[in-house]
């Protein structure tokens, strides 16, 4: 099977198992999906995560988070750029999520950063996604 989105791929399988209910989900490493993972963990959507090596190109055991009421801590992952249609914005144009209260993921010359992060070091890039 090959795979033209695999950070769709991630947010999906995430978003799968918070809709099962599921304490922990699977997914095969990349270094930007690592550098996603981390991002969720400095915000608190999730609880922790692992790498795991195996034979291959090895896994990211993340650790979903969730409240008192057994609701996720994460309420939506939008994917914003896709392989068809890449969105890109200047330092400028960095969209607000829910008036700051989510967090914009991009991909810019200083790294897989956040859109408060962006907006301070004035640099744009690829929107990833968005979380709330």
């Amino acid at each position: 099977m090959s795979m033209t989105d695999p950070i769709a791929d991630y947010l999906t399988r995430i978003r799968n198992a918070i809709k099962a209910k599921h304490t922990k989900v699977d997914i095969p490493f990349s270094k930007i999906k690592e550098e996603i993972t981390k991002i969720l963990l400095d915000y608190r959507y999730i609880q922790s995560y692992l790498k795991i090596e195996d034979d291959k190109q090895g896994i990211i055991r993340i650790y979903i988070k969730y409240d008192n009421d057994e609701n996720s801590v994460i309420r939506s992952l939008q994917r914003v750029s896709k392989p068809g249609l890449k969105k890109y914005v200047n330092s400028s144009e960095i969209p607000r999520v829910l008036n700051n209260l989510g967090i914009a993921i991009l991909s810019t010359s200083k790294g897989v950063i956040t859109d408060r992060e962006a907006r301070q070091h004035g640099v744009g890039g690829e929107v990833l996604c968005y979380i709330w």
